[in-house]
């Protein structure tokens, strides 16, 4: 019997997570890149609990997406791989419009997505309707935007410091991380 049979809704037993980190490791590898990539990551989380209920809460955005540069190339859904669109320094938008931000400086699955819809991949419009809601306190003045550029050092003693500064000048509770 099928999980499927048995009602429990289990996905195929082929149905499993791309290795995405094993797939960005071989790539650069086929690179020729020295030693593989270490991926960053935490023994512990360095979270802290929410000081308030989140409808109280003041949410920002957080993204990898890039404002569109008209100079830099195609940009648009479904473009390809376009290094010269990416950027390098922690950036900040009104919260209250919606920019016109791009992804094509990252690599993602083209195959089997258009990136058309860019709430998929910059929730802004789905931050203001839950602060509407009364699901959030409000969102942030701001969004902010962090580089992906490849470099640990370059994000932890330059771009991360830069983003909690100005989300403590926002007075911001908590952010969304929408890395793209």
């Amino acid at each position: 019997m099928s999980e499927q049979e048995g009602g429990l809704g289990f996905a195929a037993e082929d149905d499993a997570p791309i290795p995405y980190m094993e797939r960005i490791r071989d790539y650069y590898q086929g690179l020729g890149y020295g030693p593989p990539y270490r991926w960053a990551h935490y023994a512990a989380v360095p979270f802290r609990p929410l000081p308030r209920r989140l409808a109280e809460c003041r949410i920002a955005l957080v993204t990898t997406a890039t404002p569109y540069q008209p100079d830099k190339g195609e940009q648009g859904p479904g473009a390809p791989y376009n290094a010269a669109a990416k950027f390098y320094r922690v950036y900040s938008g009104d919260s209250s419009a919606d920019p016109d931000l791009r992804i094509s400086h990252v690599a993602y699955d083209r195959a089997h997505t258009t990136a058309v819809d860019a709430g998929t991949w910059f929730p802004l419009g789905q931050l203001r309707q839950m602060a509407a809601a009364g699901r959030i306190g409000e969102a942030a003045r701001r969004f902010h935007g962090i580089p992906t550029n490849r470099s640990q050092r370059a994000t932890l003693d330059r771009d991360c410091p830069e983003l909690l500064a100005r989300c403590r000048e926002d007075r911001v509770d908590a952010a969304i991380l929408v890395a793209n």
